[in-house]
C-alpha cells in the first residue's frame, strides 16, 4: 500500500490528470489562454474534488451500487454549485472568464473518476491526500499551460509584461488552436522529463 507520500505525490508526477493521464480536458484547453486563468479553474476544481472525495468517502457504505453514480454526481455538482456562487460573489472577473466552465466542472471526467475510482474504495485521510495530490496536479499543469500561452501568446506572465517592446507576441497560442498546440509541446516536454526521471 502507498504512503501517504506517495499518494499525494502520484497525482503532481507519475498521475498527473492532465501530463500523463489526458483527463479534464475541456477546461484545460479552453479556459488556459492566461496563467491567472489556469490557475483559478485548477483551484476551483480542487475545492470541488476535496470537498466530493470527503462526501464520498464517508457515504460509501451507505450509498446503494444502484444509484452510485447519480448520488456521486449530486454530491459533485453541490460543491460546484457553491463554487460557482462564491466566485460570482467575490472574484467577478474570474468567475466571468472561466464562464460556463465552471459549471461544467461536474461532468470532469477527473472528478468523477477519483471518487468512483478511488473514495468510494478508500478511508477518509487516503481520500483526502488523493484529491490534494490531484487537485495540485491539476492546478501545476493548467498553470504551467496558462504561463506557457500567454507568454508566448501576448508576452506577459499574469498580466504582467515581461518580454519589453521588442517581443511580437505569436498571437496564435491565445486563440483555441493554439491551445492544442501548446499541449502538444508541453506534453512532448513532460514525456521527455519523466522517462528522464524514470517515470513510466
Amino acid at each position: 500500500m502507498a504512503t501517504m507520500t506517495q499518494e499525494f505525490s502520484k497525482g503532481i508526477l507519475k498521475e498527473n490528470p492532465v501530463f500523463r493521464l489526458l483527463l479534464g480536458l475541456c477546461p484545460v484547453l479552453a479556459v488556459t489562454a492566461t496563467a491567472i486563468n489556469g490557475f483559478g479553474m485548477g483551484i476551483a476544481a480542487t475545492f470541488v474534488m476535496l470537498c466530493s472525495n470527503i462526501v464520498v468517502s464517508l457515504i460509501r457504505n451507505v450509498v446503494p451500487p444502484r444509484v452510485r453514480i447519480p448520488a456521486y454526481i449530486l454530491v459533485i455538482a453541490t460543491f460546484v454549485t457553491v463554487t460557482d456562487l462564491v466566485l460570482n460573489a467575490f472574484i467577478p472577473s474570474l468567475h466571468a472568464a472561466l464562464g460556463i466552465f465552471i459549471p461544467l466542472i461536474v461532468v470532469n471526467c477527473m472528478i468523477l473518476g477519483r471518487a468512483e475510482g478511488f473514495a468510494r474504495k478508500n478511508n477518509l485521510g487516503r481520500s483526502i491526500i488523493d484529491a490534494l495530490g490531484m487537485g495540485v496536479g491539476f492546478t501545476i499543469s493548467l498553470t504551467v499551460l496558462g504561463m506557457f500561452r500567454e507568454l508566448l501568446g501576448a508576452g506577459t506572465l499574469f498580466d504582467v509584461n515581461i518580454t519589453g517592446t521588442a517581443f511580437e507576441p505569436m498571437v496564435v497560442f491565445a486563440t483555441p488552436p493554439g491551445a492544442f498546440i501548446a499541449l502538444g509541446i508541453l506534453l512532448l516536454l513532460f514525456n521527455v522529463i519523466y522517462k528522464k526521471m524514470g517515470i513510466e
